[in-house]
């Protein structure tokens, strides 16, 4: 794996200041991808684009498995990995180090690559329970997945806004899953690229109950959260989804350490939305991955790599996403 030391990291510095056409450093051997826990669409999603990238731009890229967008940002602000998958909630979040998880401190070094995919959040039960309703959760044990990922983050803060008080598990998505299963959890909350697999692999095995916020309840969370936005989960995407469920979602972005050198940053923007049957074969929420939700990204500087990429096909980025000047 890659490591940034501090003379390594000037270097890298320095080198990008002067311009991709520039850029005279070797690339690197190696990049590592931070991903998220099992069971969830990080996990695969990033097996797919690390397969992807080793294919096509002459590096192996390979991913390591963590507690999702919290944590993939620490490792990258701290160069301990080079690549990492955050939503923007978090990243927003991580950039104006406000959050509980941040301490305070404001991650700096973060730049975007590429668009993921939104990530809508909802909540599966088993028809055993009889639970219908958000509301009807009070007082019940909900698993969210790893504490710090983007479900575990928001999850509890969304239950405050609506005064609803809940007991509170986290750990990997295919624990939580088999908690359900064996009726440990009442409910099992979660946000991720659909379908997530880990609620395909419940409802394949028993009959379970899709559950989302009401009208007043989403209304209520975009206007605590702003970072939320209306998002929708077709009926196609689960066979015990009786129609389309309104809910909130965040979107994901690939990021990298702003020491990336730019060709290799903009090699990887290009591989990765270039090739976009093949993400798809990989993972369907890969059908988001496009060029132009790039525009999805509204405060957080694009690497410099990246944006000559998006510059050659005409994508028009969000002024407040353009690189600081250096």
């Amino acid at each position: 794996m890659t490591r940034f030391t501090p003379l390594k990291t000037l270097a890298l510095a320095a080198a990008a200041a002067i311009g991709l056409a520039g850029t005279a450093m070797a690339q690197p051997k190696s990049l590592t991808l931070g991903t998220a826990s099992v069971g969830g669409t990080y996990f695969i999603y990033g097996g797919v684009v690390a397969t992807l990238l080793t294919d096509t731009i002459g590096i192996n890229v390979s991913t390591q498995q963590t507690q999702g967008p919290n944590q993939n940002i620490i490792l990258v602000e701290g160069g301990n990995i080079e690549l990492g998958m955050t939503t923007m909630g978090i990243a927003l979040q991580a950039w104006n180090g406000t959050g509980e998880w941040t301490k305070g401190k404001k991650f700096s070094n973060i730049r975007a690559l590429f668009p993921m995919y939104d990530t809508p959040f909802h909540f599966v039960t088993t028809e055993k329970t009889g639970i219908k309703t958000v509301a009807e959760m009070a007082g019940k044990n909900i698993g969210a997945g790893p504490k710090a990922g983007t479900p575990g983050t928001y999850f509890p803060l969304m239950f405050d806004t609506l005064g609803i008080k809940a007991n509170w598990r986290f750990g990997q998505a295919s624990d939580m899953q088999n908690q359900l299963a064996d009726g440990l959890l009442d409910v099992f909350a979660f946000a991720a690229g659909l379908p997530i697999a880990s609620y395909s692999e419940l409802e394949a095995q028993r009959p379970v109950r899709f559950i989302s916020f009401t009208d007043a309840q989403l209304d209520m969370l975009k206007k605590a959260m702003p970072e939320l936005s209306d998002s929708v989960i077709p009926k196609s995407t689960y066979k015990s989804m009786p129609g389309d469920q309104k809910t909130v979602g965040v979107y994901n972005f690939g990021i990298a350490h702003k020491s990336l050198p730019d060709d290799v940053a903009y090699k990887i923007v290009k591989s990765v939305l270039e090739n976009n049957d093949r993400m798809v074969k990989g993972h369907a929420a890969a059908v988001e991955t496009i060029a132009a939700n790039a525009s999805r990204n509204g405060f957080l500087p694009f690497h410099p790599g990246a944006v000559k990429y998006y510059q050659e096909k005409g994508i028009k980025l969000n002024p407040a996403a353009m690189p600081p000047a250096s």
